[in-house]
């Protein structure tokens, strides 16, 4: 398994592909495959088939992975996309802004 800089609804921008750019909060985490699933970015198109008589089946645009390299933590204090810092406070190791120091 390997570790990712980034996690489930940390805020994130898009550098690199179709989408950069694009800032969104990650929906997703897949460490085994490397990947995330960004909010608003890698937008595919998925046929979908009904499961039952009620349910509607067509084309559905839906979010796609990305990989975890093409995304950097943004930080909303600042406004700039930044890496993670770390710093222990109360006993607790917790992850800040490495520009401006605010709590991601």
């Amino acid at each position: 398994m390997a570790k990712m800089h980034v996690k489930k609804d940390d805020v994130v921008l898009v550098i690199s592909g179709n989408s950069k750019g694009v800032k969104g909060k990650v929906l997703e985490v897949s460490p085994k495959e490397g990947k995330v699933i960004v909010e608003g970015a890698n937008k595919i198109k998925k046929h979908v088939k009904p499961r039952n008589n009620q349910e509607q089946g067509g084309i559905v645009e839906t979010e796609g992975a990305l990989y975890a390299c093409k995304v950097q933590l943004f930080c909303e204090k600042c406004g700039k996309q930044t890496r993670a810092a770390h710093k222990i406070e109360d006993g607790k190791k917790i992850r800040v802004c490495a520009k401006c120091g605010a709590a991601l």
